[in-house]
């Protein structure tokens, strides 16, 4: 049987190593839904709880906003998760985020 969409999105993320994000754009592209980004959002949302554990907070929005981060308990949380990575967050906004960012497309 074939993995859901959310199971493939949750494969991807999974491989998204440390100090390092993507967005929810560039999963649904590498996984040939271009347009899907907002599914990509929905997969995340439902990630909490799943084993083994999906890195969501390496997912945010194509301009490397944390806009995800109502989702986590408490909201701080994901912005704490990606400093403890190495990354800079001013403003719910990652710093240098073309530097730290990671194409599964080109990555994979």
């Amino acid at each position: 049987m074939e993995p859901s969409f959310y199971d493939q999105v949750y494969e991807i993320v999974r491989l998204i190593p440390k100090g390092r994000v993507t967005s929810y754009g560039a999963i649904a592209k590498s996984l040939g839904a271009g347009g899907s980004s907002r599914l990509v959002g929905y997969a995340m949302n439902n990630a909490h709880g799943i084993v083994p554990k999906i890195p969501a907070h390496r997912v945010v929005n194509r301009n490397g906003l944390l806009t995800g981060k109502f989702h986590f308990s408490p909201p701080g949380l994901m912005q704490q998760l990606l400093e403890n990575e190495g990354l800079v967050i001013i403003e719910d906004k990652i710093q240098h985020f073309k530097v730290h960012f990671w194409d599964p497309a080109t990555e994979l």
